[in-house]
């Protein structure tokens, strides 16, 4: 009796917490601290990194971000592929590239919306709405488990690994079932007819376990740590923090993927990172790091979807 009291209790609680405004302070708190330090210590902070000298680092580091860019779209084309459209063509990773910088956009949803609607005219909105919905799941799942290995550390990273358990075909249909409380307000968003139907009936899964599309998003997770790394090793090459920067980099990235107000994770990524990184590295060479990294990943997606912004921009025309 006590039990269930204190469920409904706890229940109550949650739906008493507006959590929208929770991210939105925590967005707004990540870009004070972000700029607090570089105020405090502008003094200390130099971007000459020596362009002339080392191009070929930043030329290899937003390749590398280019490549994360094209694992992420082939987890995407997978994870569709597990949700019952078997059909799949190519032109999913291509859209999926050239969407990719609507997540900078205000909202941070934009990106979904436009993936969305492009597999609702090839497929069913179910299948549209679940597999674009939880593909940030896999996301974080991958980057989870890829930080478990901070076990090194400490034992209790190894229960980052615990959002895989998801990923399996008879527990993935009680996530599904649990974001059937968000459709009422996500259909309306996406425009789909909020009518009654069995998940089962519209969704196939083809497999128990998503083992392709989990491992496209480890590929994309280490692609974009090492693009960050060679900017790291560029500015400081004398310090060996490779397995710690690494675990700080998948939790801090974990982070800004789930504070959905801050567009691409800008500011909550970054402000994670240093406050993880505390004195353990000199910070502002991670600071110098991070703006690189971030000019570097964000001229990557600019790169690939300049066609799909410029198509826009002559539509409005």
């Amino acid at each position: 009796m006590r039990f269930i009291i204190k469920n409904q209790f706890c229940g109550i609680l949650l739906k008493k917490i507006n959590f929208s405004k929770f991210k939105k302070y925590f967005f707004i708190l990540s870009l004070f601290y972000f700029g607090t330090y570089f105020l405090k210590n502008f003094g200390q902070i130099s971007f000459n990194i020596g362009l002339e000298k080392n191009w070929n680092y930043v030329l290899l580091s937003f390749l590398f971000c280019i490549l994360s860019i094209y694992l992420n779209a082939y987890a995407w084309k997978n994870i569709v592929k597990w949700f019952g459209k078997s059909d799949v063509k190519n032109s999913l990773v291509s859209f999926y590239v050239l969407t990719n910088i609507l997540k900078y956009v205000p909202g941070g949803i934009w990106h979904f919306v436009e993936r969305f609607n492009f597999i609702k005219d090839r497929s069913n909105p179910q299948i549209a709405f679940y597999s674009t919905l939880v593909e940030p799941y896999f996301m974080l799942s991958a980057s989870f488990l890829l930080a478990s290995i901070g076990v090194i550390f400490s034992p209790y990273y190894i229960f980052l690994a615990l959002p895989l358990i998801f990923l399996n075909k008879k527990l993935i249909y009680l996530v599904l079932l649990r974001l059937e409380s968000l459709k009422g307000k996500a259909f309306e968003a996406f425009n789909i007819k909020n009518s009654s139907y069995r998940i089962e009936e519209r969704i196939k899964l083809n497999s128990f376990f998503p083992i392709k599309g989990l491992l496209f998003e480890i590929g994309f997770v280490l692609s974009k740590f090492i693009g960050f790394f060679i900017c790291f090793d560029t500015v400081n090459s004398g310090n060996n923090s490779f397995f710690f920067l690494f675990l700080i980099f998948c939790l801090s990235w974990s982070i800004g993927l789930i504070v959905p107000t801050a567009p691409g994770g800008v500011g909550v990524f970054e402000a994670c990172f240093l406050f993880f990184v505390g004195k353990n590295i000199p910070q502002n060479i991670i600071f110098v790091s991070l703006v690189y990294f971030r000019l570097i990943s964000t001229s990557a997606d600019l790169f690939l979807s300049f066609p799909f912004l410029l198509r826009k921009f002559l539509n409005r025309i």
